[in-house]
């Protein structure tokens, strides 16, 4: 099971992020300064608890490899240049002869692994917590919703095989996670789905990288038209219809590449 996350998974932070749907989504529960959304739910009790559900030290990789040929939603591109600086003509650095290579990158960061910050997704130019996109969106970085303001996150994972519980190996495109579905999910595996967890929905998109970009491309379009739902998912009282892309990850994203964490732990 743990090893699905290998081929095709979407995270997303969750918690008491905010108010059910049919109420004022752009409000923020912690206040008007709130930049961070549903980390405000991590603590260092939470962080111990977590710890304490190691048990054999396994690591699980998450990440995407970022290269050219990374399948990214248009019209992001990635290139890396490796030169050695300094050296043109098989000269050495200093007295010990010191060679080495460099790189330089010339590309978008919403490629391969990376994680979204509460500034990314808005609606009609509105952000979390009913910023507007004139008021802190410029061209040399967001004067507010960065992703420097996300704390660390380390808490308690709750992978759901979205695959599984739908009966296939690849999610079909456009396929909404409901309510029905996380709890059904979450129900048939045993789990539950606590405030400040991490939540992982393998769906095996990850493993159309390299065999069918075309179609893993092509799945991004469908998310588009679904990423700007303003409702929000409260644990415990499921009311609204689908989760929130502004918690930190775009959850009804099918392309589903991992945000974080780099690592998953037994």
């Amino acid at each position: 099971m743990l090893k699905a996350l290998m081929f095709g998974c979407s995270i997303v932070l969750l918690g008491a992020v905010g108010t059910a749907s049919g109420q004022d989504w752009t409000k923020s529960k912690w206040g008007p300064n709130d930049e961070i959304g549903a980390a405000n739910n991590l603590s260092p009790d939470i962080v111990v608890k977590a710890a304490g559900l190691i048990k054999t030290g396994k690591s699980y990789g998450l990440g995407i490899e970022t290269n050219s040929k990374t399948p990214a939603y248009p019209p992001r591109t990635f290139k890396v240049l490796v030169l050695q600086p300094g050296q043109a003509g098989g000269n050495e650095l200093g007295p010990n002869k010191t060679t080495y290579n460099d790189d330089i990158i010339e590309g978008w960061v919403g490629i391969g692994s990376q994680i979204d910050g509460l500034g990314h997704i808005g609606v009609n130019w509105t952000y979390y917590n009913g910023l507007k996109s004139g008021d802190f969106a410029a061209a040399d970085g967001l004067k507010k919703l960065g992703v420097e303001k996300i704390p660390p996150i380390v808490t308690r994972g709750v992978l759901l095989d979205m695959a599984s519980y739908l009966g296939t190996d690849l999610v079909k495109e456009g396929t909404a996670f409901n309510v029905a579905e996380i709890d059904g999910a979450a129900k048939k595996q045993g789990v539950e789905i606590r405030q400040g967890d991490v939540v992982l929905f393998h769906t095996g998109w990850v493993g159309l990288i390299g065999n069918d970009n075309k179609r893993y491309n092509a799945g991004r379009s469908i998310w588009s038209a679904r990423a700007s739902l303003p409702s929000v998912p409260i644990p415990g009282r499921w009311k609204s219809s689908r989760l929130n892309p502004r918690i930190y990850s775009r959850c009804t994203r099918f392309s589903c590449r991992c945000r974080a964490p780099t690592f998953w732990r037994t």
